[in-house]
Protein backbone atom coordinates (compact mmCIF):
# COMPACT_ATOMS: atom_id res chain seq x y z
CA UNK A 1 0.00 0.00 0.00
CA UNK A 2 1.48 3.53 -1.18
CA UNK A 3 2.32 5.79 1.67
CA UNK A 4 0.39 8.25 0.09
CA UNK A 5 -3.24 6.88 0.69
CA UNK A 6 -2.89 7.20 4.74
CA UNK A 7 -4.22 10.50 6.77
CA UNK A 8 -1.26 12.67 8.13
CA UNK A 9 -2.08 11.60 12.14
CA UNK A 10 -0.49 9.37 14.17
CA UNK A 11 -3.20 7.15 14.34
CA UNK A 12 -3.08 6.55 10.70
CA UNK A 13 0.73 6.33 10.82
CA UNK A 14 0.44 3.52 13.77
CA UNK A 15 -2.19 1.60 11.14
CA UNK A 16 0.44 1.53 8.63
CA UNK A 17 2.95 0.58 10.61
CA UNK A 18 1.04 -2.41 11.89
CA UNK A 19 -0.11 -3.20 8.31
CA UNK A 20 3.39 -3.21 7.20
CA UNK A 21 4.85 -5.74 9.78
CA UNK A 22 1.55 -7.91 8.92
CA UNK A 23 2.08 -7.69 5.72
CA UNK A 24 4.39 -10.17 3.36
CA UNK A 25 6.50 -6.50 2.81
CA UNK A 26 8.07 -7.02 6.14
CA UNK A 27 11.45 -6.81 4.57
CA UNK A 28 13.08 -10.55 4.35
CA UNK A 29 16.86 -10.89 5.90
CA UNK A 30 19.52 -13.28 4.24
CA UNK A 31 20.20 -16.08 6.34
CA UNK A 32 23.33 -16.08 8.13
CA UNK A 33 25.78 -18.82 6.90
CA UNK A 34 25.62 -20.62 10.04
CA UNK A 35 23.40 -20.59 13.33
CA UNK A 36 23.84 -17.34 15.45
CA UNK A 37 23.49 -18.19 19.10
CA UNK A 38 23.45 -15.08 21.26
CA UNK A 39 22.83 -14.60 24.93
CA UNK A 40 21.21 -11.54 25.66
CA UNK A 41 22.85 -10.44 29.28
CA UNK A 42 23.09 -7.94 31.71
CA UNK A 43 23.98 -7.88 35.91
CA UNK A 44 21.82 -4.63 36.33
CA UNK A 45 17.67 -5.80 36.82
CA UNK A 46 15.27 -3.65 34.83
CA UNK A 47 17.23 -2.82 31.95
CA UNK A 48 14.90 -4.19 29.04
CA UNK A 49 16.87 -8.04 29.48
CA UNK A 50 14.07 -10.28 28.39
CA UNK A 51 11.63 -7.62 26.51
CA UNK A 52 14.92 -7.56 24.18
CA UNK A 53 15.42 -11.03 23.76
CA UNK A 54 11.90 -11.96 22.61
CA UNK A 55 11.20 -8.78 20.77
CA UNK A 56 14.30 -9.25 18.70
CA UNK A 57 13.55 -13.07 18.37
CA UNK A 58 9.92 -11.98 17.69
CA UNK A 59 11.16 -9.17 14.72
CA UNK A 60 13.77 -11.86 12.89
CA UNK A 61 11.07 -14.20 13.09
CA UNK A 62 8.66 -12.23 11.06
CA UNK A 63 11.86 -10.90 8.81
CA UNK A 64 12.15 -14.83 7.68
CA UNK A 65 14.23 -16.09 9.79
CA UNK A 66 13.84 -19.53 12.19
CA UNK A 67 14.22 -18.55 15.55
CA UNK A 68 14.51 -20.30 19.21
CA UNK A 69 14.47 -18.54 22.71
CA UNK A 70 15.55 -20.58 25.86
CA UNK A 71 14.32 -19.56 28.70
CA UNK A 72 17.25 -19.84 31.63
CA UNK A 73 15.57 -17.44 34.10
CA UNK A 74 13.62 -19.32 36.84
CA UNK A 75 11.07 -16.66 36.74
CA UNK A 76 9.98 -17.73 33.15
CA UNK A 77 9.48 -14.05 32.11
CA UNK A 78 10.33 -14.96 28.35
CA UNK A 79 8.04 -17.72 27.86
CA UNK A 80 5.17 -15.97 29.31
CA UNK A 81 5.53 -13.21 26.16
CA UNK A 82 5.94 -16.21 24.16
CA UNK A 83 2.97 -17.61 24.99
CA UNK A 84 4.40 -20.85 25.97
CA UNK A 85 3.14 -22.96 28.94
CA UNK A 86 5.62 -23.43 31.59
CA UNK A 87 3.25 -24.38 34.70
CA UNK A 88 4.85 -26.79 36.71
CA UNK A 89 6.07 -30.39 35.28
CA UNK A 90 5.90 -28.46 31.75
CA UNK A 91 9.23 -30.04 29.63
CA UNK A 92 11.64 -27.32 30.00
CA UNK A 93 14.96 -25.81 30.43
CA UNK A 94 15.50 -27.84 33.49
CA UNK A 95 15.37 -31.54 32.03
CA UNK A 96 16.92 -30.03 29.51
CA UNK A 97 20.16 -28.86 31.72
CA UNK A 98 19.89 -32.16 33.84
CA UNK A 99 19.84 -34.69 30.52
CA UNK A 100 16.47 -35.56 31.12
CA UNK A 101 15.12 -34.58 27.75
CA UNK A 102 16.58 -33.29 23.99
CA UNK A 103 16.21 -29.46 23.30
CA UNK A 104 14.03 -30.80 20.79
CA UNK A 105 11.30 -32.47 23.27
CA UNK A 106 11.40 -29.60 25.46
CA UNK A 107 10.69 -26.99 22.77
CA UNK A 108 6.89 -25.37 21.96
CA UNK A 109 5.89 -23.56 18.87
CA UNK A 110 5.07 -20.21 19.22
CA UNK A 111 1.64 -19.02 18.81
CA UNK A 112 2.18 -15.95 17.35
CA UNK A 113 4.57 -17.14 14.50
CA UNK A 114 5.01 -20.36 13.01
CA UNK A 115 9.07 -19.55 12.49
CA UNK A 116 9.11 -18.85 16.57
CA UNK A 117 10.22 -21.61 19.22
CA UNK A 118 10.65 -21.30 23.13
CA UNK A 119 12.40 -23.64 25.61
CA UNK A 120 10.65 -22.36 28.78
CA UNK A 121 11.71 -22.64 32.09
CA UNK A 122 9.70 -23.55 35.28
CA UNK A 123 9.79 -22.96 38.56
CA UNK A 124 12.01 -26.33 38.84
CA UNK A 125 14.97 -24.47 37.19
CA UNK A 126 15.29 -22.72 40.87
CA UNK A 127 17.54 -25.61 42.26
CA UNK A 128 19.03 -26.78 39.02
CA UNK A 129 22.29 -24.62 40.41
CA UNK A 130 22.55 -27.05 43.60
CA UNK A 131 22.20 -30.03 41.17
CA UNK A 132 24.25 -28.69 38.57
CA UNK A 133 27.44 -28.18 40.81
CA UNK A 134 28.20 -32.39 41.16
CA UNK A 135 27.42 -32.86 37.57
CA UNK A 136 30.10 -33.58 35.08
CA UNK A 137 30.90 -30.71 32.40
CA UNK A 138 28.22 -28.67 34.72
CA UNK A 139 29.27 -25.58 32.24
CA UNK A 140 28.54 -27.34 28.75
CA UNK A 141 25.30 -28.99 30.17
CA UNK A 142 23.03 -26.13 27.31
CA UNK A 143 26.17 -26.02 25.07
CA UNK A 144 25.74 -29.88 24.52
CA UNK A 145 21.76 -29.68 23.94
CA UNK A 146 22.07 -27.22 21.25
CA UNK A 147 24.74 -29.21 19.61
CA UNK A 148 25.17 -28.59 15.87
CA UNK A 149 23.45 -31.82 14.91
CA UNK A 150 20.19 -29.99 17.04
CA UNK A 151 20.26 -26.98 15.29
CA UNK A 152 20.92 -28.58 12.05
CA UNK A 153 18.36 -30.93 12.06
CA UNK A 154 15.83 -28.01 13.39
CA UNK A 155 17.27 -25.59 10.77
CA UNK A 156 17.80 -22.73 13.23
CA UNK A 157 18.73 -19.27 12.03
CA UNK A 158 18.82 -18.12 15.61
CA UNK A 159 18.72 -18.67 19.05
CA UNK A 160 18.40 -16.46 21.51
CA UNK A 161 19.49 -17.17 25.18
CA UNK A 162 17.89 -14.94 28.40
CA UNK A 163 19.48 -15.55 31.24
CA UNK A 164 19.09 -14.70 35.30
CA UNK A 165 20.55 -11.58 35.97
CA UNK A 166 23.68 -12.79 38.31
CA UNK A 167 26.78 -15.23 37.27
CA UNK A 168 25.84 -18.19 38.50
CA UNK A 169 25.95 -21.56 36.75
CA UNK A 170 22.70 -20.68 34.38
CA UNK A 171 24.28 -17.35 33.15
CA UNK A 172 27.55 -19.63 32.91
CA UNK A 173 25.57 -22.14 30.85
CA UNK A 174 24.48 -19.73 28.84
CA UNK A 175 27.74 -17.92 27.82
CA UNK A 176 29.49 -21.56 26.87
CA UNK A 177 26.72 -22.17 24.49
CA UNK A 178 26.79 -19.18 22.61
CA UNK A 179 29.18 -17.22 20.77
CA UNK A 180 27.84 -13.74 21.30
CA UNK A 181 26.89 -11.89 23.93
CA UNK A 182 24.06 -8.88 23.42
CA UNK A 183 23.69 -6.44 26.30
CA UNK A 184 20.88 -4.52 26.87
CA UNK A 185 21.91 -1.16 28.58
CA UNK A 186 18.99 1.29 29.96
CA UNK A 187 19.22 5.49 28.62
CA UNK A 188 19.31 6.46 32.59
CA UNK A 189 20.67 7.50 35.39
CA UNK A 190 23.32 4.76 36.33
CA UNK A 191 23.18 2.79 33.17
CA UNK A 192 26.69 1.34 32.85
CA UNK A 193 26.35 0.49 37.04
CA UNK A 194 27.48 -3.16 36.37
CA UNK A 195 28.64 -3.26 33.15
CA UNK A 196 32.16 -3.38 33.96
CA UNK A 197 31.82 -6.24 36.39
CA UNK A 198 29.78 -7.74 33.43
CA UNK A 199 32.73 -7.12 30.82
CA UNK A 200 35.25 -8.70 33.24
CA UNK A 201 33.29 -11.61 33.69
CA UNK A 202 32.57 -12.43 29.87
CA UNK A 203 36.41 -12.21 29.40
CA UNK A 204 36.77 -14.52 32.48
CA UNK A 205 34.71 -17.09 30.85
CA UNK A 206 36.51 -16.42 27.41
CA UNK A 207 39.57 -17.18 28.86
CA UNK A 208 38.79 -20.22 30.83
CA UNK A 209 35.79 -21.12 29.34
CA UNK A 210 34.29 -20.58 25.95
CA UNK A 211 37.33 -18.80 24.27
CA UNK A 212 34.66 -17.81 21.04
CA UNK A 213 32.35 -16.01 23.37
CA UNK A 214 32.32 -11.83 22.64
CA UNK A 215 29.96 -8.84 22.67
CA UNK A 216 28.76 -8.51 19.43
CA UNK A 217 25.90 -5.85 20.33
CA UNK A 218 24.82 -3.80 23.14
CA UNK A 219 20.98 -2.00 22.85
CA UNK A 220 20.55 1.30 23.82
CA UNK A 221 17.10 0.62 25.32
CA UNK A 222 14.36 2.86 27.18
CA UNK A 223 15.29 5.82 25.52
CA UNK A 224 13.31 9.12 25.99
CA UNK A 225 13.70 11.58 23.40
CA UNK A 226 12.14 13.94 25.23
CA UNK A 227 15.18 14.30 27.74
CA UNK A 228 18.89 15.75 27.60
CA UNK A 229 19.68 12.53 29.70
CA UNK A 230 18.97 10.00 27.23
CA UNK A 231 20.64 11.91 24.54
CA UNK A 232 23.49 12.06 26.89
CA UNK A 233 23.60 8.52 27.81
CA UNK A 234 23.32 7.11 24.33
CA UNK A 235 26.15 9.03 23.63
CA UNK A 236 28.23 7.91 26.16
CA UNK A 237 27.54 4.54 25.73
CA UNK A 238 28.36 5.14 21.89
CA UNK A 239 31.61 6.53 22.76
CA UNK A 240 32.77 4.18 25.50
CA UNK A 241 31.67 1.00 23.32
CA UNK A 242 32.12 2.02 19.64
CA UNK A 243 30.92 -0.51 16.80
CA UNK A 244 28.87 -2.96 18.61
CA UNK A 245 26.21 -0.08 19.54
CA UNK A 246 23.30 -0.62 17.63
CA UNK A 247 22.10 2.42 15.78
CA UNK A 248 18.29 1.23 16.74
CA UNK A 249 17.02 2.53 19.89
CA UNK A 250 14.58 1.31 22.31
CA UNK A 251 11.69 4.24 23.41
CA UNK A 252 10.13 4.02 26.68
CA UNK A 253 6.85 2.48 25.39
CA UNK A 254 3.78 1.51 27.93
CA UNK A 255 3.18 -0.84 24.73
CA UNK A 256 6.45 -2.64 25.82
CA UNK A 257 5.59 -3.22 29.11
CA UNK A 258 2.10 -3.88 28.53
CA UNK A 259 2.46 -7.33 26.04
CA UNK A 260 3.69 -9.76 28.66
CA UNK A 261 0.78 -9.79 30.64
CA UNK A 262 -0.95 -10.87 27.21
CA UNK A 263 1.07 -13.29 26.78
CA UNK A 264 2.17 -11.67 23.77
CA UNK A 265 5.43 -9.83 21.71
CA UNK A 266 5.04 -6.29 21.58
CA UNK A 267 5.03 -6.95 17.94
CA UNK A 268 1.97 -9.08 18.09
CA UNK A 269 0.12 -7.10 20.66
CA UNK A 270 0.43 -3.51 19.14
CA UNK A 271 2.57 -3.82 15.97
CA UNK A 272 2.02 -0.05 15.54
CA UNK A 273 3.43 1.18 18.25
CA UNK A 274 6.27 2.76 18.56
CA UNK A 275 8.14 -0.24 20.57
CA UNK A 276 7.07 -2.57 18.14
CA UNK A 277 8.88 -0.90 15.30
CA UNK A 278 11.92 -0.07 17.20
CA UNK A 279 12.53 -3.62 18.41
CA UNK A 280 11.66 -4.80 14.34
CA UNK A 281 14.27 -2.33 13.19
CA UNK A 282 16.89 -3.24 15.51
CA UNK A 283 16.60 -7.01 14.59
CA UNK A 284 17.00 -6.46 10.84
CA UNK A 285 19.99 -4.10 11.62
CA UNK A 286 21.19 -7.13 14.22
CA UNK A 287 20.73 -9.68 11.34
CA UNK A 288 21.73 -7.19 8.56
CA UNK A 289 24.86 -6.43 9.78
CA UNK A 290 25.64 -9.83 10.89
CA UNK A 291 28.00 -10.82 13.74
CA UNK A 292 31.00 -7.82 14.92
CA UNK A 293 33.91 -10.09 16.28
CA UNK A 294 36.80 -8.57 18.03
CA UNK A 295 39.78 -7.89 16.33
CA UNK A 296 42.32 -11.14 15.09
CA UNK A 297 44.63 -11.29 18.49
CA UNK A 298 42.83 -9.41 20.68
CA UNK A 299 41.85 -10.42 24.45
CA UNK A 300 39.14 -7.55 24.13
CA UNK A 301 35.95 -9.18 24.26
CA UNK A 302 34.30 -5.77 23.06
CA UNK A 303 33.83 -6.73 18.84
CA UNK A 304 34.41 -4.17 16.01
CA UNK A 305 32.80 -3.60 12.46
CA UNK A 306 34.37 -5.93 10.11
CA UNK A 307 37.06 -4.26 7.76
CA UNK A 308 34.81 -4.16 4.76
CA UNK A 309 31.48 -3.00 6.36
Amino acid sequence: MDNATWDDTPIAAAAQRAAWIRSPRTPQLDKPESPRLITVSNQKGGVGKTTTAVNLAAGLAHAGMKVLVVDLDPQGNASTALGADHSAGTPSTYEVLLGELSAHDAMQQSASHDNLFCIPATIDLAGSEIELVTMEHREYRLAAALNEEFLAEEEFDYVFVDCPPSLGLLTINAMCAVNEVLIPIQCEYYALEGVGQLLGNISMIRQHLNPELHISTIVLTMYDARTKLAEQVAAEVRNHFGDVVATTVIPRSVKVSEAPGYGQTVLDYDPGSKGAMAYLDAALEIGGRGDYRPADGSDDPLGVAPADG
